[in-house]
């Protein structure tokens, strides 16, 4: 006999259900797939309710990593998602190279023009994307670009947090339901500094150093000639390991950068934010 869910998990459940039904009242849909934990349930969760009226799209850029790819990737094989790639250009367009307080929002906007597009040219009614109840308390430009182009956002209509979304993905079986959050290189680089394909193609290969010697949840942030990485606090301790952090820096420097340290703070999603002004 199956256990009984507990209280959360029988109120993520409910939830569930609400979304459900919700994404079959919204299609045919176009989901935007990241990859990550809250777009691949999102996905998951469409084709659950719509099979066929259901597409993920997934947006190939250099902003975008080769990891992500290849995880994007694996989550349509294992899950069998109806799936293509676009390509967006998101770097023709100067506002988004200057890299402002609001390059987000350049960012989605091109995303959502192109599956806008491709919305109207497949008969899809819906655009949609993995935004949940825990993001709006965060700085995101990108929401005010989906708002402008009507897109839906599922899971925070739902009022799904990131660990309703992990719970049910582990439910599930999806992949990635202990994926670590994730988000385009550029957020890797502090605002004011252009964000080139160069730039970002050196972050990427310096991520896969940290990845390929098993650290779990990082970043690498670009400042000038210094890569200044953030490991997460259960993490920190090995990065700190004279042995670990010399090969940190001996794989490092050769991509670019004359100067490695490590964060005492440890990782934090969006930790340049605090470069911003105060309003």
């Amino acid at each position: 006999m199956a256990a009984q869910p507990d209280a959360g998990e029988a109120l993520a459940l409910e939830k569930q259900g609400h979304l459900l039904d919700a994404l079959r009242n919204a299609g045919p849909l176009l989901v935007a797939l990241s990859g990550g934990a809250d777009s691949a349930y999102l996905a998951w969760a469409a084709q659950q309710a719509l099979g066929e009226s259901a597409l993920a799209v997934t947006a190939l850029s250099p902003s975008f990593s080769l990891h992500d790819r290849e995880q994007a990737e694996g989550f349509v094989r294992a899950t069998r998602l109806r799936h293509e790639f676009i390509q967006t250009r998101e770097f023709a367009n100067p506002l988004y190279v200057a890299n402002n307080a609001d390059r987000c929002y350049h960012c989605k906007d091109e995303l959502f023009d192109c599956l806008d597009a491709l919305a109207r040219d497949r008969g899809f009614r819906a655009v949609a994307y993995g935004i949940n109840a825990d993001d709006t308390s965060d700085f995101r430009p990108g929401h005010r670009a989906a708002q402008e182009h009507r897109v839906l956002a599922p899971l925070l209509d739902a009022a799904l947090s990131k660990q309703e979304i992990r719970l049910l993905s582990r439910r599930a079986g999806l992949p990635t339901w202990d994926r670590p959050a994730s988000a385009c290189l550029a957020s890797r680089v502090p605002y004011g500094t252009p964000v080139t394909p160069e730039l970002l193609g050196k972050i990427d290969r310096a991520e896969a150093v940290l990845r390929s010697l098993g650290f779990f949840q990082f970043r690498v942030r670009a400042h000038g000639d210094l890569a200044r990485i953030e490991l997460a606090t259960a993490e920190l301790a090995r990065g700190l390991d004279p042995e670990v952090a010399k090969e940190l820096a001996a794989r490092l420097k050769p991509l670019g950068f004359a100067f490695v340290t490590l964060d005492l703070e440890g990782y934090r999603q969006g930790s340049l934010n605090v470069l911003l002004p105060v309003k």
